[in-house]
């Protein structure tokens, strides 16, 4: 029998391009100013109402106390550490925010009129983390601040830290998920039923959903070396539409940023990022704060 014939051998190919040829999303990052100063004379539409409350949730590790400090270490221009953050290894093991906090935002010495609240992160397992149940509640102000999350029992209306009779001031006009980008992948259904759970039943009371993706940095090599490159990556891309076909959240409502971690500086990418997600949560949040008479 005769020799079988060899294949040619390829030359080496070469790795295919991580970025797209131009932004497939329109951003200017000169806008850190102007930003920051239209969410400092922002006021709500209502005069019962003024701050305007936004609630995160989101999956453990996701970074969702991070991005509170980073929210405060882009107004302040110094980097803040007012909400706990757990950095060990097992960060991804354990909910490290327990109880229901509130966070006002100040800019300079000037509180701003919108507050930040933060819930016990979400896993998958059923009876660990968040309930579902505890963030709806949470949202329409049934739970009282500082209330301690139970991973096994969801508040009920008879718990001493329920509020059944809430005012609209109490209640969170935007829902944000803080999803991670290195991780988004690993979201797994279980995880997403809980949030199709706490999606159709705020959607049902007109509460908009922003979703924040943090971690851009690590889940792409290609911003990580350079944050203005997080438009034109296929990358992140890509992890923003699995983020729209996990959570039906749409395209439009999800902004990729990164969060303070290791820096001792703020940084002008950094915070334009953060403040043009800010401006999109409070505009759909008082857009809500408009239409609560027909709720």
């Amino acid at each position: 029998m005769g020799a079988s014939k060899s294949k040619p051998v390829q030359p080496n190919q070469p790795p295919p391009n991580p970025e797209l040829d131009k932004p497939w999303r329109k951003f200017d990052w000169s806008a850190k100013e102007d930003l920051k100063q239209r969410l400092e004379k922002f006021s709500t539409s209502h005069p019962e109402v003024k701050d305007i409350k936004i609630m995160l949730a989101g999956q453990i590790g996701a970074g969702k106390s991070s991005f509170i400090n980073s929210l405060s270490s882009t107004f302040q221009g110094r980097i803040c550490s007012r909400a706990p953050v757990n950095e060990a290894s097992d960060v991804d093991s354990h909910s490290f925010t327990r109880c229901l906090r509130e966070f006002a935002i100040k800019s300079g010495g000037k509180k701003l009129p919108f507050i930040v609240k933060d819930v016990m992160g979400l896993e998958s397992k059923v009876l660990a983390g968040a309930q579902p149940e505890d963030i709806i509640n949470a949202v329409f102000g049934h739970v009282k601040h500082s209330y301690k999350f139970d991973e096994k029992q969801a508040i009920t209306d008879k718990d001493s830290c329920y509020t059944k009779d809430t005012k609209l001031s109490d209640q969170s006009f935007c829902l944000v998920y803080v999803i991670a980008a290195d991780t988004i992948q690993l979201v797994d259904d279980q995880l997403t039923n809980k949030l199709k759970i706490i999606r159709q039943r705020i959607s049902d009371q007109g509460i908009p959903q922003v979703i924040v993706l943090t971690k851009v940095d690590e889940a792409c090599p290609l911003v990580q070396k350079n944050l203005q490159k997080v438009y034109t990556s296929k990358k992140i891309k890509e992890r923003m539409e699995m983020c729209h076909m996990k959570t039906g959240v749409p395209l439009t409502d999800i902004f990729p940023v990164k969060n303070y971690h290791n820096e001792i500086e703020t940084d002008d990418g950094i915070d334009v990022l953060i403040l043009k997600a800010l401006e999109h949560i409070v505009q759909n949040a008082n857009d809500r704060l408009d239409d609560s008479e027909m709720y």
